[in-house]
């Protein structure tokens, strides 16, 4: 692959991106969602979180070297973390950069 391809093939997939996210957004920018899928968007963050510790867990040998305790801190922050606040941001900051310190210090 040749330099201008490369260039050529990143400018294309950014407006490929931009555009598919940016639609959506100018799609519904005057209109209000209704509150079904508000309640079921609350559930999205979640659920990734979940998706991604499960198969962290779950299958150790395909995905990664298994869980460490790096992983095991991090997860036991973050679950503290949402217990108690009840909110995806903080729980995520937290977890990771409980993660990041104990990986950091081992």
């Amino acid at each position: 692959m040749t330099l201008i391809s490369a260039i050529l093939l990143l400018a294309g997939v950014s407006i490929a991106t931009y555009f598919t996210r940016a639609g959506m957004i100018l799609t519904l920018a005057d209109r209000s969602i209704p509150e079904p899928i508000m309640r079921a968007l609350r559930h999205v963050g979640p659920a990734v979180l979940a998706a991604l510790v499960v198969t962290l867990v779950a299958d150790p040998e395909q995905v990664n070297y298994g869980v460490e305790l790096p992983e095991v801190a991090g997860i036991l922050a973050a679950v503290t973390t949402a217990f108690r606040t009840k909110n995806l941001i903080p729980t995520l900051a937290l977890g990771l950069i409980v993660f990041w310190v104990v990986r950091a210090l081992t």
